[in-house]
């Protein structure tokens, strides 16, 4: 009995900076602003991410969530048990004025 395919034709699987300048991120950007229902969206998420990865990208938004709220970094990190490292990156991204995260956050939390 043969075994699935799990070569991907064979190739290697690109890195971070060739997924770039191939244009596959592209590609998944029109893939995801295509999707247009939230079931659809969800559907796709547990499709393609696991549940460890939808853990980590919620925690990410809720950090994101809580810094635009107004919550210091020092409590977040504290109450997440997370070293500050990890929300700086959300800290900085909220201070850019042409950030999408901050419009974003904008749009369905109320302006700033």
């Amino acid at each position: 009995m043969n075994s699935p395919d799990t070569s991907f034709g064979k190739k290697k699987l690109p890195d971070k900076d060739s997924v770039l300048k191939e244009g596959i991120s592209d590609e998944l950007i029109k893939v995801f602003s295509g999707i247009r229902t939230e079931e659809e969206m969800a559907s796709f998420f547990r499709e393609i991410f696991t549940p460890a990865e939808i853990r980590d990208l919620a925690m990410r938004w809720q950090l994101l969530r809580e810094l635009f709220a107004g919550e210091t970094q020092r409590n977040i990190a504290a109450k997440h048990r997370l070293s500050l490292c990890k929300i700086t990156r959300g800290s900085k991204i909220l201070k850019k004025k042409k950030s999408a995260t901050l419009a974003l956050l904008k749009k369905h939390y109320g302006g700033k």
